[in-house]
């Protein structure tokens, strides 16, 4: 399985809102971001649902600046 499928397949979380945004970035900004954002999209994916949830929804703050950065990419 190649990257982008294999991510796409990460990015199905159940939820239509978490599945919209980030499909939506793999398919926009992942395609032209730098190796380190793309580093943390994969960081991102591998968080617990109910901590990406919180995350993506604004509920829970994030610590590491590059990670906030890469959500707040997202969510806008």
């Amino acid at each position: 399985m190649d990257e982008l499928a294999r991510l796409k397949w990460q990015c199905r979380r159940g939820t239509k809102e978490l599945d919209f945004l980030l499909n939506r970035y793999l398919e926009t900004g992942y395609l032209v971001a730098d190796r380190r954002e793309r580093e943390l999209f994969v960081e991102l994916l591998g968080m617990e649902e109910d901590v990406l949830v919180g995350v993506l929804m604004g509920d829970r703050k994030l610590e590491a600046k590059g990670l906030a950065g890469l959500v707040n990419k997202i969510t806008k």
